[in-house]
């Protein structure tokens, strides 16, 4: 297999690091192939739901980001991966899992996936996206009550209690090891050419 290209996408919750990687997915279809961060959060199945309502999802401790590594050097060597999956709505793990494939393109998306700096290594561009803090909690309140069946409430006492305090300790530090920093994100379209550009040749470089 020819050499792969991993791409991170970083940024705040509800920076637009989804609709960057939408557009590329869309752009390069099956050569692409993404993991998410979100689905390396650790299982609490021994917690009542109450229970894990309360946890710090915000905090690099959360994820088994080691795991993630694991799969993506997997997916690198050309073997495929069953990767887990997140329940949001019960704040849990699922017992099910989804193969990944191998691909020439692999795109690792979350919000913390700078803070390890051994994942950093892996990758070959490092994206941050940059989006103003009121955008980005009036794009998670949509989404988690729209989307995850959460409470009003239950997203504003999150966001002040955990998500804003954790992104200003981990988060907003982490855009230091990026390679490249997105205003605006998707909708940022210069930046997302350029990458476009970039991954198109790779892809070419391969054909050759």
């Amino acid at each position: 297999m020819s050499k792969v290209m991993v791409i991170g996408i970083a940024g705040g919750t509800g920076s637009g690091k989804t609709t960057i990687t939408r557009k590329l997915m869309a752009c390069f279809g099956p050569d692409v192939s993404v993991i998410h961060h979100d689905n390396y959060y650790k299982a609490h199945h021994d917690m009542s739901y109450e229970e894990r309502s309360k946890l710090n999802y915000d905090h690099p401790n959360a994820f088994e980001t080691d795991r993630l590594i694991r799969d993506l050097r997997q997916l690198k060597q050309g073997k495929a991966i069953q990767c887990p999956v997140y329940d949001y709505s019960i704040h849990d793990r699922t017992d099910k899992t989804v193969t990944v494939m191998p691909t020439r393109v692999i795109i690792v998306e979350g919000i913390l996936i700078y803070e390890s700096r051994e994942l950093c290594q892996e990758m070959d561009i490092k994206l941050y996206v940059d989006t103003d803090a009121d955008v980005r909690i009036l794009r998670r309140i949509v989404r988690d009550v729209r989307d995850r069946g959460r409470s009003l409430d239950s997203v504003i006492d999150q966001y002040l209690t955990t998500v804003k305090p954790m992104h200003e300790q981990f988060v907003e530090p982490s855009k230091r090891r990026a390679d490249v920093i997105v205003p605006e994100g998707g909708h940022n379209l210069v930046a997302l050419d350029l990458v476009i550009q970039r991954v198109r040749a790779h892809l070419e470089r391969g054909e050759q």
